[in-house]
């Protein structure tokens, strides 16, 4: 059979579940085209440690060509998707216009600041890797500005932090900050001590960490103050302005403002003409796919829905390799034994293997089986997991080695500024 003839699948995105997909789908079935606007796979749950220099950038990335290179029925093409023509069975691309007979929309989610975009222009969000490095660079630069100046009250605003957001990309970020400030900085410079340096955590509600249970979201706020984190709940941001951020009975003065309070789904949902979740996610069928459309389907972070046990998916890593082995079972089934009239497909379930958050060195919570755990054997299950989903031995290798250094020694090698600093946020 011509390579012309067989099904045609387009699959707009590499992270979980783009990847997923692609690799429980048999080959020789179809022939798939898979679209990025990046060449690479990026981990996103390690993201925040090169954004607090505890990792660099090759340690959570891996060029998607080289992790399909085994599959010859995989195109691999960076192109950035503009729209969907859904009716027309066309993805539109910036370089690019592709027929599909099936697709797979993976393309992820973005940093949603509520109706407030304006403070982007001051506020930095962390979905990719420009992100993390923009980070990384602005709060390493303002301990070196800090260091410079004998302003004590500019010393003081260089030298705090403010992180928006109580989930687990917020207390990750604050943790993460507060020991990159007490072990990994403070013998480096000589007119600051960076263990003065402020970390404030904000959150608009009475607790962090509303997917755990409320004994565990107080511990988690425990180990985030015993490590000097002054967390301040009951606070909706009024303001983010150049170097503060407003609160109702305050402002913070501050240099680095990082954002981590909320996502939503990526834009090109928007061109579908299906129903949208408020935060921009698709609305999808039991199965996966998109409602009057049984041939493309949405699977991870843009994907709103509560499956047939009543569970709302989570936008994690599990839940979308869980939705992409699915759906490749789903199109495999449909192009080998075709679709009859009338026939419902195999709705998608959640198995939910746990939920876990780390905050700092031997310091974590996590729910798994039933079980809840804290500190140390906390920990010890993050770095686990976060090691089995990582792609690529070399990626695994070099990450533990990296953790294993800064485990014993406190130090993150991976805080040389480089590059231009950006407009002051």
């Amino acid at each position: 059979m011509s390579s012309h003839t067989i099904p045609h699948i387009v699959v707009i995105g590499g992270g979980f579940g783009g990847l997923a997909f692609c690799r429980n789908f048999p080959k020789g079935v179809a022939r798939i085209t898979l679209l990025d606007r990046t060449n690479h796979h990026l981990f996103q749950p390690l993201l925040y440690q090169v954004a607090t220099a505890g990792l660099s950038v090759p340690d959570i990335a891996q060029p998607i060509r080289a992790i399909v290179a085994d599959r010859s029925d995989i195109t691999v093409l960076m192109d950035e998707v503009v729209r969907i023509d859904a009716p027309g069975k066309k993805v539109v691309g910036k370089s690019e216009e592709l027929s599909f007979d099936y697709l797979v929309i993976a393309a992820g989610a973005r940093t949603t600041y509520f109706g407030h975009p304006e403070w982007a222009q001051h506020a930095f969000g962390l979905k990719t890797i420009d992100d993390a490095v923009q980070i990384r660079r602005h709060i390493l630069s303002a301990i070196e500005r800090a260091e410079l100046t004998e302003d004590l009250a500019e010393r003081e605003r260089l030298m705090t932090v403010v992180v928006v957001g109580g989930g687990p990309t917020g207390v990750e970020l604050a943790g993460a900050f507060a020991e990159l400030f007490l072990h990994t900085l403070k013998d480096d410079f000589r007119n600051v001590d960076p263990t003065k340096g402020r970390i404030i955590l904000i959150e608009s509600g009475p607790r962090l960490l509303n997917m755990f249970t409320p004994e565990l979201a107080d511990e988690a706020a425990r180990q985030l103050q015993e490590l000097g984190v002054e967390v301040k709940f009951n606070n909706l941001v009024k303001d983010i302005r150049h170097g503060s951020v407003v609160l109702p009975t305050e402002t913070l003065l501050a240099e680095t403002v990082v954002w981590g309070a909320g996502v939503e789904g990526s834009p090109i949902g928007a061109t579908l003409g299906v129903p949208l979740s408020r935060g921009g996610k698709i609305k999808v069928e039991p199965d996966l796919s998109l409602p009057g459309h049984p041939d493309i389907f949405a699977i991870g972070d843009i994907v709103a829905m509560v499956d047939v046990k009543g569970t709302t998916i989570p936008g994690v890593a599990p839940a979308a390799l869980q939705m992409g082995a699915h759906v490749a079972a789903l199109v495999e089934r449909s192009i080998v034994q075709g679709r009859r009239a009338g026939e419902v497909r195999e709705p998608f379930v959640y198995w939910d293997k746990g939920t876990m958050a780390t905050i700092g060195r031997s310091r974590a919570v996590a729910m798994a089986m039933g079980l809840q755990l804290t500190g140390w054997p906390a920990w010890m299950a993050w770095l686990v997991i976060h090691l089995m989903f990582l792609v690529g031995l070399r990626n695994k290798v070099s990450v533990v080695l990296s953790w294993m250094y800064s485990w014993f020694t406190y130090d993150r090698s991976s805080r040389v500024i480089y590059g231009v600093e950006p407009p002051a946020k």
